[in-house]
């Protein structure tokens, strides 16, 4: 059930509060009295769940009003035998009362003690032996929705000041206006009254604490994906941290041997590739120092490998694995193979690795597609799975292997989407640049990158 508009809120005032006698005008109200004496709108929240008895708790209220309205009639006629029209004007105010809470709790509380009491000095003249007075039997329950009302919606001060004002009336007339000859209800309105305020102060506390609990679900949820994302892009960052020292070092090293290349190298050709090198490996050594931190402190970490990172050319490898574990897997490869450029090779094989484990994971017993199609400009990948034929154990992971794809194939250009097939299986489908150095900077490479689903 969602929290209601206007629970546990306090108006704010708009000044600071004034000392009394320094005349500037009165000191604000007190927030009780705030609480008390208000007119503030709070209307009756639905049921979350089920969706189709959402309105239920307004239907009963309606039915209240109705029910006690006729009782208020009926007991005042019959048993109190009250002629002319007051039975009806009250019946009135009972069931409009009752109505009124829906949206505005305390105005309702106030306007049914208001109608007890004309109730009771409609009543004084015609209380015979063994009638109960203030309160009709059926004029109690009546009282009685409006207190749950409010309590369900006012902070727990409220509702024991609201009782207690109630308790108190049902006291103040018994000790200063009782009729000869009735039957005290004193004691049974204080109980029930005691009673519906308590019953409401429980169901609204486990009402916001389920609300704490969906909301703190909810910022859990997602403070797992800023997680998630955040260890994916580390991971990253490391393996490109070891393409481009890779590649600053085979420079460094091409630098170096290549003047024993050429047969007596002219000074300037000297100085340029000692420039090159130079440049190479002060590079390098800043790659280190910048991008260095995101290793592990430990060396073995297996999160943290420092051997030669995967390509495409090890597709078949991770596809034997996968068969051993128990999953039927087929690869199809279209269009001319041809090495990429690191960066492509590695993201395209974490993606069919991801998707893979995915496979694994979600869908035990499926066939899967694996497709590699080399285009002109592009690479395309698809993972397939057809229906799981037994059900899949529970996963204990933080289920956004879709956000480190996404990242990878973004960061590069590229795009990638996923979902589910008519057929009951899965597929996720990736298209990546194979020169993605030819990028647009600033603004434009941010948009295009963003651009992936």
């Amino acid at each position: 059930m969602s929290r209601p508009t206007g629970v546990d809120e306090q108006p704010a005032s708009s000044a600071e509060p004034l000392p009394a006698g320094s005349g500037k005008g009165p000191a604000p109200a007190p927030p009780l009295a705030r609480e008390l004496f208000t007119m503030r709108r709070d209307p009756l929240p639905r049921m979350s769940r089920p969706r189709w008895l959402a309105r239920l708790p307004h239907a009963l209220v309606v039915y209240a009003a109705a029910f006690f309205g006729f009782l208020t009639t009926e007991q005042l006629q019959d048993h109190y035998h009250v002629p002319g029209g007051p039975p009806v004007a009250l019946a009135i105010l009972t069931g409009v009362s009752i109505l009124l809470a829906m949206s505005r709790p305390i105005a309702a509380w106030w306007l049914g003690l208001i109608t007890a009491a004309l109730m009771a000095w409609a009543l004084y003249g015609h209380v015979g032996q063994g009638q109960t007075w203030p309160w009709t039997p059926g004029g109690m329950f009546a009282f009685a929705p409006l207190l749950l009302l409010v309590a369900l919606r006012v902070p727990a001060r409220t509702t024991i000041w609201v009782v207690g004002i109630s308790v108190a009336y049902t006291g103040l007339a018994e000790l200063s206006f009782r009729p000869d000859h009735h039957t005290s209800s004193a004691l049974a309105a204080t109980l029930l009254f005691g009673f519906v305020g308590l019953l409401g102060y429980a169901l609204r506390a486990l009402r916001l604490a389920r609300g704490e609990l969906v909301e703190q679900e909810t910022l859990t949820e997602a403070e797992r994906a800023r997680r998630t994302l955040l260890e994916e892009r580390s991971r990253i960052a490391r393996e490109l941290h070891d393409v481009v020292a890779h590649h600053m070092s085979v420079i460094s090293i091409q630098a170096q041997v290549a003047p024993h290349l050429v047969e007596n190298p002219s000074e300037e050709l000297m100085e340029n590739l000692a420039g090159i090198r130079g440049n190479a490996l002060e590079a390098l050594t800043e790659l280190r120092r910048v991008l260095g931190v995101l290793r592990s402190e430990h060396p073995d970490d297996p999160a943290a490998p420092r051997h030669p990172q995967p390509t495409l050319a090890e597709l078949e490898g991770l596809v034997d694995n996968v068969r051993g574990a128990g999953l039927d897997v087929t690869v199809e490869i279209a269009g001319t193979r041809r090495p990429l450029t690191p960066g492509v090779e590695l993201t395209a094989y974490r993606i069919v690795q991801e998707a893979l484990s995915n496979c694994l994971r979600h869908a035990p017993g499926s066939r899967v597609e694996v497709g590699v199609a080399y285009g002109p400009r592009d690479v395309h990948l698809c993972i397939a799975n057809t229906a799981p034929t037994r059900p899949a154990p529970p996963s204990h992971g933080a289920g956004h292997g879709l956000l480190g794809m996404r990242e990878r194939a973004g960061m590069l250009g590229g795009e990638l989407v996923a979902g589910p097939r008519p057929d009951g299986g899965y597929e996720v489908g990736a298209v990546l640049p194979m020169d993605p150095q030819n990028l647009p900077d600033g603004p434009e490479a941010d948009h295009e990158t963003k651009k992936a689903p």
